[in-house]
């Protein structure tokens, strides 16, 4: 309100404050809602009437079929429909695009009008691409690999099959792929990817034909892929996230390559977390290997064990080997998940008096501060496991202990007093119990 004095009048003054918002701002909020709540927007200011037509970012997202197929909007070429009318009526460039493709009770067309899709998006500067398809594998066309200025390349349930002569992804830096089967006819092409940062692939086939450049990767997680050229991945020195988990005996690949757990620590100056499985790490340690490596792996600070078997004696001395090795480490999880039914049961006295030696770990662990354990079954060589790490860690804070849900509640609290009873270098050490 405000008042004139000259007129003795009071009027009001109405600010249309939705229609004076800045632009950049606007374009943030219509970028966080879903597409047909953008396109709703028109009818707020007239300032606002087709704004949404220069989105940089189209998100079609499993929430968005769902919404729309609740109320049966798809049936036919509904599907396309949609997209091809905001395409159409789209101006200007498309920095982001994701798209998911639903289930084939949802969507029946061909893979002409994605195909047409990438097309369009081949020519408006596209930077981030994620692609998911719940049908059929689909082939990705090879206008996707002439969009240069890709930093962000998410694919699901496609068949990878690059032109022959292919420069790379020259500007891409984040790289996930998901169920991807790259054809044989690549040919040993190699692709560069100079910017890559991260790298993810899991449940993917035919990897070993997927040859890449990327010197200044720093995050390496490989799920389900045995066959990936993993001693050309972890040539790069950036590399400070390394997850593998093959989940399956390495034995049943042919193609796999080999290498050591002293050739591959060799190389990763820069380590910050490790993550390794069981069927991984049983291929590491096929030759025997050191107590000391020839040089100490000062970078790692976060550890993770998932489905080794501490009562298999050759898994436990590259367990130790890697504590040992390790002398900046904070964190260390031991994880089981029993996802092997066919799981190998060892002979538990070797591991179990290897661990009962005297200095058998031959150093402490000064920086380590929380440990986790993780479905414990209770064995000898895990218990003896836990008293080691309780005796050798003067900087211990936490030391968290989840038992196997399969245990019953005399045989945890069993567990319970024989952890209570088991000396601690450090006065601060909480343990805690978890079922």
């Amino acid at each position: 309100m405000t008042e004139n004095h000259s007129e003795g009048l009071v009027t009001c003054v109405e600010e249309d404050r939705i229609s004076n918002l800045p632009k950049h701002l606007i374009e943030s909020i219509l970028e966080g809602l879903p597409v047909p709540d953008v396109v709703k927007t028109s009818i707020l200011s007239k300032k606002w009437r087709y704004r949404w037509t220069k989105m940089r970012a189209l998100v079609f997202d499993k929430q968005f079929f769902r919404k729309y197929a609740k109320y049966g909007a798809f049936g036919g070429n509904g599907f396309t429909r949609i997209i091809n009318k905001v395409l159409i009526l789209h101006k200007g460039p498309i920095s982001k695009f994701l798209l998911h493709i639903p289930p084939k009770y949802e969507f029946d067309d061909s893979f002409e009008e994605v195909d047409q899709w990438m097309m369009l998006l081949s020519r408006n500067g596209v930077r981030e691409l994620i692609l998911t398809d719940s049908n059929q594998r689909y082939e990705l066309p090879s206008y996707v690999f002439s969009c240069l200025e890709l930093t962000k390349l998410k694919l699901r349930n496609c068949f990878f099959k690059p032109p022959l002569k292919i420069e790379g992804f020259l500007n891409l830096n984040d790289l996930e792929l998901w169920n991807i089967d790259f054809r044989a006819n690549l040919c040993g092409t190699q692709i560069n990817l100079p910017q890559l940062k991260k790298l993810s692939m899991s449940w993917c086939t035919n990897v070993y034909n997927f040859n890449i450049n990327a010197t200044k990767l720093q995050a390496l997680i490989v799920i389900r892929c045995p066959d990936a050229m993993l001693l050309r991945l972890l040539q790069s020195p950036y590399l400070t996230l390394i997850c593998v988990s093959f989940q399956k005996p390495i034995e049943d690949n042919v193609q796999v390559e080999k290498t050591t757990l002293p050739i591959m620590l060799s190389n990763l100056r820069k380590i910050v977390v490790l993550y390794l499985d069981g069927f991984f790490f049983k291929a590491l340690i096929a030759e025997k290997i050191p107590k000391w490596l020839p040089h100490p792996v000062n970078s790692i600070k976060r550890l993770f064990f998932v489905d080794v078997k501490l009562d298999d004696l050759d898994q436990l001395h590259g367990a130790l080997c890697l504590l040992r090795n390790s002398p900046k480490l904070e964190s260390l999880s031991v994880m089981s998940f029993n996802m092997n039914p066919q799981a190998i049961y060892y002979d538990v006295e070797p591991a179990s008096n290897h661990l009962e030696s005297p200095n058998c770990l031959d150093c402490r662990l000064h920086r380590l501060q929380t440990v986790k354990i993780e479905c414990l079954e209770g064995s000898k060589p895990e218990l003896l496991f836990i008293k080691l790490l309780l005796a050798h860690s003067p900087s211990l804070q936490k030391f968290t202990i989840t038992t196997s849900r399969a245990l019953n509640a005399k045989k945890i609290i069993d567990i319970c007093k024989d952890v209570m009873r088991f000396p601690r270098a450090s006065r601060k050490a909480e343990v805690i119990y978890s079922s």
